[in-house]
């Protein structure tokens, strides 16, 4: 019996090293290619070798767009969009929740139903409001229009739901106003709620390409996508793919470092939040 466990346990350690080195080849070949000069191969197996490793092509990406600024309002609009979405979800699943109030459910349920729509259609009206009141070509329009999601709302009302009412009313007892009980008991309890859809949220700001294209007008105020897609596609008779994979590189890194911070949150939330329980 314990042989038979060895062997389940020793195959799925090998599945798993498979299935992780499948996933991770394709970021190791665009760092390799990112660091080939010009002549060497980037296609079949002469590809996975580098003959004089460089870093001429990620001085070209620093002398072709203004990749430190674009960085910056990457940096910006994701880490804003993703804490004042955090919150304000937050906030209404707690008032959802916890509140009872005339037409709860329905308004809950309406909420809910606008996850059938997708966001695109809304597009031509958002850039309107955004002209209006003078957003366009702004930061700000990538993290106002969505300041709460229906999505994280539900998550995080379910979420929520599960605090017992007996701890809300105690906190009322002892004098606590309704957001004080919010930042100081809400907030510590739902962590691993918050960890799980950061990422989620992180993660989606970082990629987004649509509406920063949709709403930045220069080279100064893009996001990293948009800047990196605007990349010379030839440079005279060929495409400069090792320049254009470490664009592609330069975009993954940051994305992998705030993925692992916040992995470790999610961790020390569930682990935190079983010792209470």
């Amino acid at each position: 019996m314990r042989y038979r466990i060895r062997l389940q346990s020793i195959f799925i350690h090998i599945s798993l090293i498979i299935v992780s080195m499948a996933s991770l080849f394709p970021i190791f070949w665009m760092v390799l290619i990112s660091l080939k000069g010009d002549g060497e191969s980037i296609s079949g197996f002469k590809s996975l070798f580098i003959e004089n490793p460089t870093i001429l092509n990620y001085t070209r990406l620093f002398d072709t767009i203004p990749i430190v600024r674009n960085l910056f309002n990457s940096v910006f609009t994701t880490l804003i969009g993703t804490i004042t979405t955090l919150f304000f979800s937050a906030l209404a699943g707690f008032a959802f929740a916890k509140y009872r109030f005339p037409f709860r459910d329905f308004l809950f349920y309406s909420l809910i139903a606008t996850m059938l729509i997708p966001p695109e259609i809304g597009a031509v009206p958002l850039f309107i409001t955004m002209r209006k009141i003078g957003l366009v070509n702004s930061l700000w329009s990538l993290i106002i229009p969505r300041i709460v999601t229906a999505v994280g709302v539900f998550y995080m009302r379910q979420y929520i739901k599960s605090i017992p009412d007996d701890i809300i009313e105690a906190a009322r007892i002892d004098g606590c106003n309704d957001f004080r009980i919010f930042l100081t008991i809400i907030l510590p309890v739902i962590k691993p709620a918050l960890a799980s859809w950061g990422i989620v949220t992180l993660i989606a700001r970082w990629n987004d390409f649509f509406w920063p294209l949709l709403y930045l007008r220069n080279e100064e105020s893009y996001t990293l996508m948009v800047s990196l897609s605007l990349l010379p596609v030839s440079d005279g008779l060929s495409t400069p793919w090792p320049v254009i994979l470490a664009g592609t590189t330069f975009a993954i890194l940051p994305i992998v470092i705030l993925y692992l911070i916040l992995q470790n949150f999610h961790k020390s939330g569930i682990l935190s939040g079983s010792v209470k329980g």
